[in-house]
């Protein structure tokens, strides 16, 4: 079964730091587009980053300068680096890609489960 995994999430004070992974597994021959969005308690969800396979990358105006999404993709994974954390950053944190199976011919998009972050002193 082919899915996306989060992980990473967490309580962490103003100012400090977190890294998320969102980790495809199951028969991925590889991935596209891959992105994090994030959903705060009663806003609708929203891009946060970006990041193509060729390497550019799209930040929210609010978290450039502060966020970095990277990719592993020997390991089928895409990483939100988040520095400089404000309580406005508090999220469900939701991963998602477009996937290539092993025998596949179209990218299939897939979301992930979500995980929760927390600014807060």
């Amino acid at each position: 079964q082919v899915q996306l995994v989060e992980s990473g999430g967490g309580l962490v004070q103003p100012g400090g730091s977190l890294r998320l992974s969102c980790a495809a597994s199951g028969s991925i021959f590889s991935i596209n587009g891959a992105g994090w969005y994030r959903q705060a308690l009663g806003k609708q969800r929203e891009l946060v980053a970006a990041s193509t396979s060729g390497g550019s990358t799209n930040y929210a105006d609010s978290v450039k300068g502060r966020f970095t999404i990277s990719r592993d993709n020997a390991k089928n994974t895409v990483y939100l680096q988040m520095n400089s954390l404000k309580p406005e950053d508090t999220a469900v944190y939701y991963c998602n890609a477009d996937l290539l199976l092993n025998g596949g011919t179209s990218w299939l998009h897939y979301w992930g489960q979500g995980t929760q972050v927390t600014v807060s002193s």
